[in-house]
């Protein structure tokens, strides 16, 4: 029995969604931050003027954790709340017999581009049987791998249930199948960027005890369908304030994307004239 009250009892005692907020972007944290001196020492950041940003390690500051230790329940709650945030993959099959499957995954990036290449990893409910998407990728080496935007949030989540292999979750959703061009599984059409995939490798991971407890997919992107109001033809670059991902953070915490900062990668050949670059050089 939950010792939480219920989840629309919380959900209605917080702020209504801000459709207003726009997209802002601002400087970084510290923008006279200086080649080797570490952490920015940004105060008014949580926990900065405690030291706990300084990269010291007193006692009791880190709690260390040996995964043979612990059960996978807690290194799952762990992990997930640990990397964040996720994009997610809405991974769109179909089985052998022609029933289609759409369903959200975290564990989910892009690989390379060169191949165009994406990940999605599932786990399994035990060493004999997997989760039907997982399942109709390894049978019909194709999948269709959609963005989430917040216009259609709660009927992508909605997809998570735990309905039995061969259900539908598309009529549930109440999201538009559009046929695809190269693969059979549809793309959502609600979704602004979606890529067409072909199984190029899989990979089982087992555990300890040799069970098989999950399965990494590699997609090949055989073609990508990009609304026109969100990518620039001429470079392929997409516009993430229209595209409006949403991003999973721990348990069942979603966030979104309003705000970014820019950051130069320094150039070595430049970088290595500098005379306080050669002082720390000369250190190493």
């Amino acid at each position: 029995m939950s010792h939480h009250p219920p989840f629309k009892q919380v959900e209605g005692s917080r702020p209504e969604f801000d459709t207003n907020q726009q997209w802002t972007t601002t400087k970084t944290p510290a923008p006279e931050w200086q080649v080797g001196s570490g952490s920015n020492g940004l105060e008014s950041l949580a926990g900065v003027k405690e030291g706990l940003w300084d990269g010291k390690q007193p006692e009791g500051r880190f709690t260390e954790v040996d995964p043979a230790n612990e059960a996978a329940p807690k290194l799952y709650k762990m992990l997930i709340s640990a990397i964040t945030p996720r994009p997610i993959g809405f991974i769109s099959t179909v089985n052998a017999k022609g029933e289609t499957n759409l369903a959200p995954f975290s564990y989910f990036a892009a690989v390379g581009h060169d191949p165009l290449v994406v990940m999605v990893s599932f786990t399994h409910p035990n060493g004999d049987d997997m989760k039907g998407t997982c399942e109709n990728i390894l049978t019909t080496k194709e999948f269709s791998a959609n963005i989430i935007s917040e216009p259609f949030v709660e009927a992508a989540n909605y997809t998570s249930i735990d309905a039995p292999k061969g259900t539908s979750e598309w009529p549930l959703s109440g999201l538009t199948p559009v046929p695809s061009k190269t693969i059979k599984p549809a793309r959502v059409g609600e979704s602004g960027f979606s890529m067409e995939c072909v199984l190029e490798h899989s990979y089982d991971l087992k555990n300890d005890k040799g069970v098989r407890t999950g399965t990494m997919v590699l997609g090949r992107v055989q073609l990508v369908h990009a609304r026109s109001d969100l990518i620039d033809r001429e470079t392929l670059l997409v516009d993430t304030a229209k595209l409006m991902p949403v991003s999973r953070l721990g348990g069942i915490t979603y966030a979104r994307t309003t705000q970014m900062y820019e950051l130069p990668r320094p150039v070595f050949d430049k970088e290595k004239e500098r005379d306080e670059v050669k002082a720390l050089l000369a250190k190493a």
